[in-house]
């Protein structure tokens, strides 16, 4: 039953992706931005759901189980970060979008100021193609983790599932397919985590059982994180603010951002926003609301793998046709972030990389393809933690991007050679912070994202003469 739950599930995303191709155009532009003509609500939970990939479902509820209520600051820090990047940039990248005719990330911040950097635009896609795929490489290895982890099947296999999955609907209807697929898998990763808090809380006996369940344990309603740089509230807020500068990082993320692209209209984007933060909100206090409650639910955890939290939670407190919707919640994210990353890859490759502009759409498949090819056979090389190559491409990316974006949203001129040392500089102060394993103190991408923005301020010392327009308008 529970196998015949998420296989049901997997039929409605494929069936809905393909049924995409309905709606498509043989162009690059529709193939790569579903011609800019999505809307607000599609665009909101598209992104929430590239967003929260099975980092969400496993990485957050594991740290709520081991740190209890001091998790919420990671909500917190990660929203208000996220908030302030959308004003200050997502507006201008869709209005730059319109202007430049561009349908790529890179080729977009290459032509933002109606000039061009082939330099820095190669150097962009190389960096997009190196990390994405490494990314998308751990989104389809976590899928077959997911599935050996909770059916049992063979982790090799359902790295295939995500993998074909992910090629056969982004290979036919592109970014539309893809979005569509978001949209139903965000509504189903969001009836998982209601139905796992429910079953929790009335399991468990109530909510004030809860609470005096969650008084009992030591520590667990302290708000001070335990894995602060230095005690008091001075370190609280170095660890919000790291955790700022990690929602900030969103503006780095190409298959996250080329969503608000490919809105259908720039004043919009209030709209778009309402629907992203709403539901982004919402899932994240359900996810910390969820780890909290396993910790009373499954104590014997402590001492095995927290991160195994949902997975053992569904098992034990639901149905076995329930516990396929939620196995099909957590395959969703892996797969909503895998066919986002992949297809970011593809427009990297097809319209950054070479001088001029491939339009065939059996050569944008072919690259989608190449892609997922790709990105299956380094997952099932089964080397490295998916966690830590996650994090390292989400830093990577949004330093390589995120200081020049905020750089040309608030209109200066960047020149080329600027560029270039903005984005040389942010990656190499990033992975040296890491290097040194200065990351367990401070997100490093704050490091990189400061230091690039203040070389691009000083480099370019010209604005454009509408800059005061534009930092009004964000």
């Amino acid at each position: 039953m529970i196998t015949a739950s998420f296989v049901f599930f997997l039929l409605i995303f494929l069936g809905i992706g393909l049924a995409s191709v309905l709606s498509s155009v043989k162009t690059r532009e529709d193939y790569y931005l579903a011609s800019s003509s999505v809307t607000p609500a599609f665009v909101g939970l598209s992104a929430v759901a590239t967003n929260n990939s099975g980092y969400m479902f496993i990485g957050v509820i594991g740290y709520t189980y081991s740190v209890g209520l001091a998790s919420i600051w990671l909500m917190v820090g990660w929203l208000v970060g996220d908030f302030v990047s959308s004003f200050l940039v997502h507006q201008q990248l869709r209005k730059a979008t319109e202007r430049t005719g561009e349908a790529s990330f890179g080729s977009v911040i290459s032509k933002w100021t109606g000039g061009d950097m082939p330099v820095w635009r190669r150097l962009a896609a190389i960096v997009t193609i190196i990390f994405l795929g490494s990314y998308a490489a751990a989104q389809i290895a976590a899928g077959g983790k997911a599935l050996n982890g909770t059916l049992g099947w063979d982790q090799t296999l359902g790295a295939w599932i995500v993998a074909l999955m992910v090629l056969a609907y982004s290979s036919a209807g592109g970014i539309r397919a893809s979005i569509w697929t978001d949209v139903a898998q965000s509504v189903v990763m969001l009836a998982a985590m209601i139905l796992l808090f429910v079953s929790g809380v009335f399991e468990i006996g109530g909510i004030s059982q809860v609470i005096e369940g969650w008084r009992a344990v030591p520590d667990y309603f302290d708000l001070m994180p335990p894995d602060m740089i230095m005690p008091g509230i001075g370190g609280l807020l170095l660890f919000i603010l790291g955790w700022m500068f990690a929602g900030l990082s969103v503006i780095g993320q190409p298959h996250i951002m080329v969503r608000f692209m490919a809105l259908d209209n720039p004043k919009h984007m209030t709209s778009a926003r309402v629907w992203y933060y709403a539901f982004f909100a919402v899932f994240y206090a359900l996810a910390t609301g969820v780890g909290m409650l396993s910790r009373l639910y499954l104590p014997e955890l402590g001492s095995l793998d927290p991160e195994l939290a949902l997975p053992t939670m569904a098992n034990e407190l639901l149905p076995p046709i329930l516990i396929g919707a939620v196995l099909a919640g957590i395959f969703a994210a892996t797969m909503s972030t895998a066919d986002s990353l992949v297809l970011s890859c593809s427009a990297a490759i097809t319209h950054d990389l070479p001088d001029g502009r491939v339009d065939n759409p059996w050569v944008l498949k072919a690259a989608t393809g190449f892609v997922t090819a790709l990105a299956l056979f380094i997952a099932l090389q089964g080397s490295g933690s998916v966690f830590d190559l996650v994090i390292l491409s989400w830093s990577t990316l949004a330093v390589a991007f995120g200081p020049l974006l905020l750089l040309l949203a608030f209109g200066w001129v960047v020149s080329q050679p600027v560029a270039m040392i903005v984005t040389i500089s942010g990656v190499t102060v990033s992975l040296l912070w890491r290097y040194f394993g200065l990351h367990n103190m401070i997100y490093e991408g704050m490091p990189g994202i400061i230091v690039g923005v203040l070389l691009g301020m000083a480099l370019a010392k010209r604005r454009k003469p509408h800059a005061r327009e534009l930092a009004e308008a964000t």
